[in-house]
């Protein structure tokens, strides 16, 4: 059983942590920017996965994206994402042993992710994972990832201070998210090279992989 030597929370990201919803994020993407008549490549939406939709269209745009830009091509995105992904998904390998090791340690669990609500009650349950999370929460209204405040929030739902709470991510302005917010972090490579993770306290290829010893050593002074 993990043993954690003092309280602390979980949060975890949720596209690319959970499960793999990349392609349908670029599939959706696509369609909903053509059908505007705006160029979206592959390229673009590697460098900016993890990024809220304001954060996304305004880099894509090279300016701030307007409120009514974000509400029509992010909302179109999100609802052929959202049928897209109807009986299409599945925890990522590890994920479900990691969910329920830290529920039986009595340890809180978050989702702190860049979405939508709407996308993450949909992921949530169509996964059937929604017991195990005390609070699911969205930074698609926030000041998007690498600014750490959907951590921020999601850590103050969970009644944690930032030091102690362990985030695991897969993006990039994921790991610098939580390395502003004070707050250790685990890596998994769905996303990105290791090369590109080296910020986080432990990068590993996929949560089976993870060892139980090094989480428990994040926490032991």
């Amino acid at each position: 059983m993990l043993k954690i030597y003092r309280p602390i929370g979980v949060l975890w990201d949720m596209d690319g942590v959970l499960t793999d919803s990349g392609e349908a994020h670029y599939i959706s993407w696509k369609k909903s920017l053509d059908h505007h008549g705006i160029r979206f490549s592959r390229e673009f939406f590697h460098k900016t996965f993890g990024m809220n939709n304001n954060g996304i269209l305004s880099l894509l745009f090279e300016r701030d994206a307007t409120e009514q830009e974000v509400g029509d091509i992010g909302g179109l995105k999100e609802e052929l994402f959202r049928k897209d992904i109807q009986g299409t998904l599945e925890l990522l390998p590890g994920v479900g042993q990691w969910l329920q090791r830290f529920h039986q340690a009595g340890v809180p669990q978050a989702v702190a992710s860049s979405a939508p609500q709407e996308n993450i009650d949909a992921i949530v349950a169509e996964l059937g994972i929604g017991d195990l999370f005390q609070t699911l929460v969205s930074g698609s209204k926030l000041s998007g990832k690498p600014d750490p405040a959907t951590f921020f929030l999601a850590a103050e739902r969970l009644g944690f201070a930032p030091i102690d709470c362990l985030v695991i991510e897969d993006a990039t302005v994921g790991v610098e998210a939580a390395r502003r917010g004070g707050m250790k972090c685990v890596a998994v490579c769905t996303t990105h090279p290791k090369d590109d993770l080296q910020d986080a306290d432990i990068v590993v290829d996929r949560l089976a992989d993870l060892n139980p010893n090094d989480i428990e050593l994040l926490f032991k002074n």
